[in-house]
């Protein structure tokens, strides 16, 4: 976690993102990525077209400009922020920033169970949350510290879900978190204990997972099982894995992912599956 990229709009939900990732940095000696999408008009940031060059600039410098406002915030003294201002779609630019930084995780503010709003709307979340290689941790809330003990990682534990898990695990380690393996088991997609907890063991083995628990949790729906869950043990993070274009795996099949990075009250993770 050397590397980690705030995309900011400059609101409240951004600055929630940033906090915690400056208390991530300090924890992991992490350097902070800060970017802000312009997402102009079409005719602005059409390149070819210099008539347009006076008015992309003032875009450009009120974006230096709102940069400038930031750094002098309290909670940013002795911070080092490397800055970036961004001229496409905001998915588009993350996903260049990443490559071209190295970046180990994107922070990304929410304004939670009221969906994301500004910059973080739509399908431009969509896309980020289900498509970025990289994990993301989705901040709903302003906090005053950010210690993870307890992380609920849900899945269906299918073979493909290996590389999520594995991915998962090794963020647990470098925060200091106890993992806890969740399989919601629902009368559409029902299971016995006998058979959740050989699919289970079967799924972590020979995968070297540590400081873990496998849960088997009965709920009406996908999402009201993790967030109960979640809840019951009091954990502060949710995890799941995302698979590209196609959504989350067949498991959290329709808009699960963005229905659980929407409503849960609570930080929530992605990993590429």
């Amino acid at each position: 976690m050397k590397r980690i990229l705030v995309p900011t709009d400059f609101s409240e939900q951004a600055e929630n993102a940033l906090k915690v990732a400056i208390k991530l940095a300090e924890k992991h000696n992490s350097e902070i990525f800060v970017l802000h999408s312009m997402e102009m008009p079409l005719h602005l940031s059409t390149s070819g077209d210099s008539g347009n060059l006076p008015e992309s600039l003032f875009f450009i410098k009120l974006a230096e400009k709102r940069f400038g406002d930031l750094r002098k915030k309290k909670y940013l003294e002795g911070v080092t922020l490397n800055e970036a201002i961004g001229h496409n779609e905001i998915y588009e630019d993350i996903e260049e920033a990443c490559k071209k930084n190295n970046i180990d995780l994107i922070v990304m503010g929410s304004t939670g169970a009221s969906g994301f709003k500004e910059m973080f709307v739509g399908s431009n979340t969509e896309k980020v949350v289900r498509t970025s290689k990289t994990p993301v941790l989705v901040i709903k809330n302003h906090h005053q510290e950010f210690n993870i003990a307890d992380f609920v990682f849900a899945t269906d534990f299918s073979e493909e879900g290996r590389g999520a898990l594995d991915k998962a695990q090794k963020f647990a380690k470098k925060v200091g978190a106890k993992m806890h393996l969740l399989f919601v088991n629902t009368p559409a997609n029902f299971k016995t204990t006998q058979q959740a907890q050989a699919i289970m063991e079967n799924f972590i083995r020979g995968m070297g997972v540590e400081n873990y628990t496998l849960n088997i949790f009965n709920d009406t729906s996908v999402e009201k099982g993790i967030l109960n869950f979640t809840q019951h043990i009091n954990a502060k993070l949710i995890g799941m894995g995302t698979h590209g274009r196609k959504g989350i795996s067949h498991f959290f099949n329709g808009s699960i992912s963005e229905d659980m990075v929407n409503h849960a009250n609570m930080p929530v993770i992605t990993f590429k599956i």
